[in-house]
């Protein structure tokens, strides 16, 4: 196999990387964003998970079949078989046992057969969603009135005065509105679903934050239906029925507990479904995660203060499949067990560093599962909190580490470079005896600003330290000794987007970084010695570029390879002056891989001293293309 001219590998023989161990399990999932519909799929008695997936490149509908039989308590679950697109709102409704597959406005008619080829109109969705900007929408059948007919409600959020993006003031308080999630009833009247209006608790409208994605069941068991709702976050409401089965009325919302404190999810845009899992009388929460895995809630059927007790969760096993570390997975490939084969080391997008061990160093390797990584002692997680990401507050379970491995204090051990949700350059020193990593907090790299101004993006609401080095969130800092003095540099995206030098010096026993230059340059700009800008966008839209270092032609300088639809090659065609001129090659591949991101690192699996490329993609899967390569071929 080699390259086209333009570097594109034309037989597209991307790998996704799989466990090859089959004699554990791992956690039941699909790419960014699980919608489960839990059913008796196969109607052999026992519950299975359909899950859609509306990602890139994972984008499917999902049948894991139940493969433990009579074992409800801790099922285990087939690898997925795709039945069909991924679907956006999509949501299971049980009425007298029978699952109803809905969409906004539809219903698809015997989905077990159908799938979504027979969709039938139950309401015009204009009417309620045109007066919104949503993003969610949750149609879900439910005999709101106890009359034996099938009745709607509707799960609507709204973005309207949120608006998304860089509204902080300079006190970090956000500016714009909060997310807003309601929920209409409409009444079945003759076969005709008629408008209600929201529906109310303790005579307010209700109103989660964003995505409520109603559950309306009797969860405490006294014999009326209640009302659960999930939230763009990652918190549950509780709003109980202190009216009749056959007139409801709710009361005003309470965040639902357990013996931990307030019921919570790892991450956010969470997907419940309300269904007696375990079929002991009891109606649960089976709840799609953001990063593709699907958890199990268990109601104990206690009732502490008028709410129902709900168990911790539990992510739903599958046989192994996919090598997978959460969504947006950020990859880099090092030795970090020292061990003389090459492991993974990985941020994502829940703000975790994962590290995931090469188990027997073979030309395509298999991996143990992802292991968190700690620093002090403690579990590593950054997340932006309140006002850490430039999208505002619903961002704030998300992290966006994206790191590289080097030696980055010169005592011989590997430590980790990352750049997350925040902008902020730092590093975690390995303190551990080599082979047996140990990481402890070092806060940021340092830079000798010279008694400049330390710069920022424009759009950053809080300035920086001394010797801070911030950039642009969700952007590697590629750590290589670029200028071979011995020490460890930094290339990456400077704080407005261009491609910079960060020299490192020793000042007074101290490593520092230099002030960034723009020393790489636009080979393809017709205004000569352009440097090369990789984003241009401000805010939200900043940047976001992966990148690695490589000689990936084998002529003998230093290429860079850059997240694209896949990866997109430039290549290095000329030095001068100190300065390097960077040639656009266009992609690597013609599929696509990214609806968000990827990230490449490149692997030398096969020990032939050539770059092989891996490739990090939203879905939270590897894709590794092995590439053979000829310089007759590539120029």
């Amino acid at each position: 196999m080699f390259l086209s001219a333009h570097g594109q590998n034309n037989q597209d023989q991307l790998i996704r990387l799989k466990y090859q161990d089959t004699t554990q399990t791992t956690d039941l999932a699909v790419g960014l964003w699980a919608n489960p519909l839990p059913m008796d799929y196969d109607q052999d008695g026992d519950m299975d998970m359909i899950v859609s997936c509306t990602d890139v490149p994972f984008n499917g509908t999902f049948y894991f079949e139940n493969i433990s039989g009579s074992d409800s308590s801790s099922p285990l679950f087939n690898k997925p078989i795709k039945i069909g697109d991924g679907m956006r709102s999509i949501t299971v409704s049980y009425v007298k046992g029978e699952p109803h597959v809905l969409g906004s406005g539809v219903e698809f008619q015997n989905f077990r057969r159908y799938g979504y080829t027979h969709p039938t109109g139950i309401y015009n969705t204009a009417e309620l969603l045109d007066q919104y900007k949503e993003r969610f929408n949750d149609w879900k059948y439910v005999d709101y009135d106890n009359d034996g007919d099938k009745d709607l409600i509707v799960g609507i959020d709204d973005w309207k005065e949120y608006g998304w993006d860089n509204a902080y003031n300079d006190k970090g308080e956000w500016t714009n509105g909060d997310l807003r999630g309601y929920l209409y009833l409409l009444i079945n009247e003759n076969g005709t679903f008629i408008n209600k209006g929201k529906i109310l608790a303790d005579n307010q409208p209700i109103d989660v934050y964003g995505n409520p994605s109603p559950n309306m069941a009797d969860f405490d068991n006294d014999g009326d239906l209640d009302i659960i709702c999930g939230e763009f976050v990652d918190g549950f409401t509780w709003f109980q029925n202190i009216g009749t089965r056959e007139n409801p009325k709710f009361t005003t919302g309470r965040q639902l507990q357990n013996e931990l404190g307030p019921l919570k999810m790892d991450l956010e845009m969470m997907r419940p479904v309300a269904v007696d899992w375990n079929s002991n009388g009891h109606i649960d929460l089976i709840v799609g995660d953001e990063d593709g895995r699907v958890v199990f809630i268990e109601n104990s059927g206690e009732v502490a203060q008028n709410m129902p007790v709900f168990k911790s969760p539990i992510y739903v096993q599958q046989k192994p499949d996919n090598l997978k570390f959460g969504a947006l997975v950020t990859p880099f490939s090092v030795d970090w067990d020292d061990d003389g084969d090459e492991d993974l080391i990985c941020g994502n997008s829940a703000g975790y560093i994962g590290f995931i061990e090469n188990l027997d160093g073979s030309t395509l390797p298999s991996f143990a599962k992802p292991v968190y990584l700690e620093a002090d002692g403690e579990l590593f997680r950054i997340m932006a909190g309140e006002n850490g990401s430039i999208q505002g507050p619903a961002e704030r379970k998300w992290g966006y580490t994206t790191l590289t491995v080097a030696d980055w204090d010169g005592d011989g051990l590997k430590d980790i470079i990352y750049n997350s949700i925040f902008g902020k350059m730092e590093w975690l020193k390995n303190i551990g005896p080599k082979g047996a990593p140990k990481l402890t907090k070092m806060g940021g790299v340092k830079v000798d600003w010279q008694n400049l101004p330390v710069p920022k993006p424009k759009w950053n609401w809080w300035n920086p330290q001394q010797h801070e080095l911030v950039s642009q969130w969700r952007t590697t800092p590629y750590a290589i000794d670029w200028n071979k003095d011995g020490l460890m540099d930094l290339i990456m995206l400077d704080h407005e987007g261009y491609l910079a030098f960060y020299e490192r010096f020793k000042k007074k026993e101290e490593f520092f970084l230099k002030p960034g230059k723009r020393i790489f340059i636009n080979a393809d700009d017709i205004i000569d010695n352009q440097p090369l800008r990789l984003n241009d966008r401000e805010a939200g839209g900043s940047g976001r570029r992966k990148i690695t270092i490589s000689d990936w032609d084998q002529d003998g300088d230093l290429d860079l390879l850059v997240n694209s639809k896949n990866v997109e090659w430039y290549e290095n065609v000329n030095q001068e002056n100190g300065f390097t001129h960077f040639k656009y090659r266009g992609d690597l591949v013609s599929q696509k891989l990214a609806g968000h991101t990827t990230s490449p690192t490149i692997v030398d699996w096969d020990k032939d001293e050539k770059p092989n490329l891996l490739i990090g993609a939203e879905d939270g899967h590897f894709y590794y293309l092995p590439v053979s390569t000829d310089s007759d071929k590539i120029h």
